[in-house]
């Protein structure tokens, strides 16, 4: 099979740290290839980011389904572009922080989210009421770490392990989901130190997808997640316009 992990920020080093914890649990008959979108943010940490990097993930299916890809990870924490990502292609689609919750849920009674700024908390919580999490997701915390400070801060792993410890204690939590896919190779670290299961996003979406492939599943295209109707788009999305793949197309000419 073949699977495409999206990383939705243009940041390349995190595109191959991603790439890592995906192949890490990818199986031996599939093919993955992990992308960085020509276009949007260098990181996502506010709404206005998760929003501008939708065109560049699309973009990104889009081009998947012209070669023949079977199901795509959406590799952050915000989970943004997924519906629409649904709507495009043929395969299943799956969100890390969706992909976290639900495993988190099989794991244990409840779970806490380490994240990365204060300001990201809102969205977390928001995925975790979407995706029938809201009972067992019992707190969302901040580390104080920018995205594109995660590779280069000497103490990421000690804050982290720091934020999941608290927030065990405080949350009386079974399971620590880690809140960003730039936090992808500090889970076994994390989860030694603090003697629980620590879920990585990325790991657990693609296993997801390719559980999802092999079982000859895919998104539903009934109602809400059939194809967008065709029209057209003006200014930087007229590329988006082009009506290629079985009614529509999303990529810049």
């Amino acid at each position: 099979m073949h699977i495409r992990v999206i990383n939705p920020n243009t940041t390349v080093a995190m595109t191959e740290k991603i790439e890592l914890s995906a192949r890490a649990v990818a199986g031996p008959g599939t093919r993955l290839d992990a992308v960085t979108p020509a276009l949007g943010p260098a990181s996502i940490e506010s709404h206005y980011d998760e929003a501008l990097s939708v065109p560049g993930i699309l973009t990104e299916v889009a081009a998947g389904e012209r070669a023949g890809v079977e199901g795509y990870v959406i590799a952050c924490f915000g989970d943004p572009g997924l519906d629409a990502a649904r709507e495009l292609a043929s395969g299943p689609v799956v969100g890390i922080a969706e992909a976290a919750m639900h495993a988190a849920m099989l794991l244990g009674r409840g779970f806490s989210v380490v994240t990365t700024l204060d300001r990201t908390r809102g969205r977390a919580w928001e995925l975790a009421a979407r995706y029938g999490a809201g009972r067992a997701c019992r707190g969302v915390y901040g580390c104080a770490i920018p995205v594109l400070e995660l590779e280069t801060d000497p103490d990421t792993v000690e804050r982290v392990i720091a934020v999941g410890r608290a927030a065990l204690e405080r949350d009386d939590s079974d399971v620590i989901v880690l809140g960003c896919a730039g936090m992808a190779d500090l889970c076994a670290r994390v989860s030694a130190e603090l003697g629980v299961p620590v879920v990585d996003g990325v790991a657990a979406a693609t296993v997801f997808v390719q559980s999802l492939v092999t079982l000859g599943l895919r998104t539903s295209p009934r109602t809400e997640y059939a194809t967008p109707p065709p029209k057209n788009y003006t200014g930087l999305l007229a590329g988006f316009t082009r009506p290629d793949l079985a009614g529509w197309s999303a990529g810049p000419d």
